[in-house]
């Protein structure tokens, strides 16, 4: 096996790394605030970040998984808005890789140049409050009306859904089928019925604003619906597979800028008339966080080579997830305790680094649930 990146993988990364650092380099937001998301959506966008795995006869650049985790890697490590570069990366891969996999040709047409360059924000509302990690318990309905369909009911947690144009969304269209009545669907913003929440208060990512939305008897042409009638749980399965595999790797970005930064402060920092990088203790946790990025990545990269192999295994791809949601959140916990007081200040980004982690492990499918998939991929 060849681990090393191609010529091109690395001059992309570089000129990707050099490119965000100047022009998103320079803070992170404390708080939501849509204009200002906005405005660096648009720098993502001219940057080709909005676009990764999209026709590049539509715009996009055409990449497949490894090469679109590898630059959402080298996003994450050089934006320090972990928000921004989350809610780009579910935009893309819970969103656009849906509609460009399963929408019919004519509204892929009309709809992946905008989701391409950021002129369209898209946003994933599958989650209920009564139907989270229980994905097949949907409530939203979509009921046969004329030449389309009328959806009633309501999402929460919906990244992008405060500055979303549209939305990839699922009601149960069958409800006596189970895994098979439930159905996907393109929801345009501004269709009757429709009702977007304010952005929710969140412990971090907040470049990325959240949020509800209820669908009141809103009418959605079937020329919006993905794929087939009750197709639409093998579709979230399809773009989770995406996420799940490529998502991830702005935590390994995040980690890798964070490792850099603490073996600084090691180097720097004196106590007792020494450099704390030359105890033990500081260097064997230095050491550690190093571990948990590189073997997380490994695992990563795997799944994600696999994917474009055409042979996506999930257990693998639960695996990667798990992985560098664990590492992430350790070695937040790591480099706070690193830095000590300087890291809990928010002027050094030490704490919102791990304010950002927490989700991970929550986020696309609990790590509780995706060990469960690993159990079962395992024999158990």
């Amino acid at each position: 096996m060849d681990f090393d990146l191609t010529r091109e993988q690395r001059r992309r990364g570089e000129e990707l790394d050099a490119a965000v650092r100047e022009r998103l380099g320079d803070s992170r937001p404390s708080t939501s605030d849509e204009q200002v998301t906005r405005e660096r959506w648009r720098v993502a966008a001219e940057l080709g970040l909005t676009g990764l795995c999209l026709p590049a006869g539509l715009g996009g650049q055409g990449l497949g998984a490894l090469d679109t985790a590898l630059c959402l890697e080298t996003f994450g490590r050089a934006c320090p808005d972990t928000g921004l570069v989350f809610g780009v990366a579910a935009h893309l891969l819970a969103c656009a890789v849906a509609i460009r996999d399963f929408a019919t040709p004519e509204l892929a047409a009309r709809l992946l140049p905008g989701l391409a360059d950021g002129s369209l924000v898209a946003a994933n509302a599958i989650t209920e409050d009564e139907a989270g990690s229980d994905v097949a318990s949907l409530t939203a309905k979509a009921v046969p009306d004329g030449d389309g369909y009328l959806l009633t009911g309501e999402k929460s947690f919906a990244s992008n859904a405060p500055i979303a144009d549209l939305f990839v969304t699922y009601a149960v269209t069958e409800p006596a089928a189970g895994f098979l009545g439930t159905s996907g669907f393109v929801v345009g913003r501004d269709l009757p019925g429709v009702h977007i929440g304010p952005p929710m208060a969140k412990m971090g990512l907040h470049g990325c604003p959240a949020g509800r939305l209820t669908m009141s008897g809103t009418p959605v042409p079937a020329t919006h619906l993905l794929g087939e009638p009750g197709q639409g749980g093998a579709i979230f399965q399809h773009s989770m597979g995406w996420e799940r595999a490529c998502l991830f790797a702005i935590y390994l970005g995040l980690m890798a800028e964070q490792l850099d930064r603490c073996v600084r402060h090691a180097r720097s920092r004196r106590q007792f008339g020494r450099r704390i990088g030359e105890y033990q203790a500081v260097a064997h946790s230095i050491s550690a966080m190093r571990l948990r990025l590189e073997s997380a990545r490994l695992l990563l990269y795997r799944a994600c080579r696999h994917m474009d192999q055409g042979r996506a295994d999930v257990t693998e791809i639960s695996l990667a997830k798990v992985a560098v949601s664990e590492a992430a959140v350790a070695n937040g916990l790591a480099a706070m305790q690193v830095f000590g007081g300087s890291g809990y200040l928010t002027e050094t980004g030490i704490e919102a680094q791990l304010r950002d982690a927490l989700p991970s492990r929550v986020f696309s499918g609990t790590n509780e649930i995706h060990l469960s998939i690993v159990a079962r991929g395992t024999g158990l």
